[in-house]
């Protein structure tokens, strides 16, 4: 007969792909953990795992089994959270991943008053590129993730929270500076600097302005950077542009935040949403971080018409 038990250890063992640490995560020995899954597997006349693998991974209908796992685990978590909404006991844990282009500008204004608020909850926040994230949602490394949608993930659920403008960042003495108009086309240049591949704001700035990589000639050195606060650094001292996001603007100090321009013909605008998978079980404690986070943005950043959104996937 298979138990609730078993099935969180081949889950265990399907996050860490490893039976050692799966054994740690489990609070048990790794003979033991071995010993039941291999017991599973007799029972049910079936291999799991593929062991001769390193690192280790699941058979095919090994990885049908654990994602079946996953949801009757999820389903099981709900009775303990309909115990709580009936007790109305706001506790547990939430891991929390946020991109980089929205962790130094988003989690200030909101992390600090939802701790305050919900003092039973043990938060933990990791930044991650938008790939990491998923792959740790449906690995169940996270709860939650705070990232650009759409994502177009059939197992992701997408809550948005607000919509924030792509505006341009120039040095003083680059032509768009004293522009009276900008156009999206305008950005469509070599002098323009990017984030490193992997984060979605790249993509984006990519899909507005149809840069396809074409050599940055007119910059006096080629660098992709992994954070928005490096690029316009080198632009204050080496020149150029680059695209940043609205709330990287809001508390910029005024020397800086001259440098910054909306586009005259579009108002390009990025998605940001709370993502979470669909049978996540702490719907509750999600609730309140939605509406926190929601309640922590200008009124104006609410308003999903006033714009379009730019899509990168």
């Amino acid at each position: 007969m298979i138990t609730l038990t078993q099935l969180e250890y081949i889950v265990a063992v399907d996050t860490y792909r490893h039976f050692g640490r799966a054994a740690e995560h489990c609070f048990i020995t790794q003979p033991t953990l071995s010993m039941q899954i291999k017991k599973l597997e007799e029972d049910l006349e079936i291999i799991i795992f593929d062991r001769s693998k390193q690192p280790l991974i699941p058979t095919d209908v090994g990885k049908r089994i654990i994602e079946q796992s996953r949801i009757i685990l999820k389903e099981t978590e709900k009775v303990n959270d309909i115990v709580k909404d009936h007790k109305n006991l706001i506790s547990g844990e939430l891991k929390i991943g946020i991109i980089p282009t929205l962790a130094p500008y988003l989690l200030p204004l909101f992390i600090g008053n939802y701790k305050r608020k919900y003092p039973n909850i043990l938060i933990t926040v990791q930044e991650l590129t938008t790939e990491n994230i998923v792959d740790h949602l449906k690995r169940d490394l996270l709860d939650v993730g705070v990232l650009v949608t759409p994502l177009k993930e059939e197992r992701i659920n997408e809550r948005p929270i607000f919509y924030e403008e792509m505006m341009l960042y120039s040095h003083e003495k680059h032509p768009l500076h004293n522009k009276e108009k900008i156009k999206v086309k305008d950005i469509a240049t070599p002098e323009i600097w990017l984030l490193s591949d992997g984060h979605c704001f790249r993509h984006q700035v990519v899909n507005l302005c149809s840069f396809k990589g074409a050599s940055n000639e007119e910059l006096p050195f080629h660098f992709e950077a992994g954070s928005l606060e490096t690029l316009m650094n080198i632009i204050d001292k080496e020149g150029g542009i680059t695209l940043i996001p609205e709330l990287a603007s809001v508390d910029m100090a005024e020397s800086r935040r001259k440098h910054v321009r909306s586009f005259s013909d579009v108002t390009p605008l990025r998605e940001v949403s709370l993502v979470y998978s669909r049978h996540f079980a702490k719907n509750k404690l999600v609730d309140l971080l939605w509406k926190e986070m929601s309640a922590s943005m200008p009124q104006a950043l609410l308003n999903r018409d006033r714009g379009t959104i730019v899509e990168w996937k």
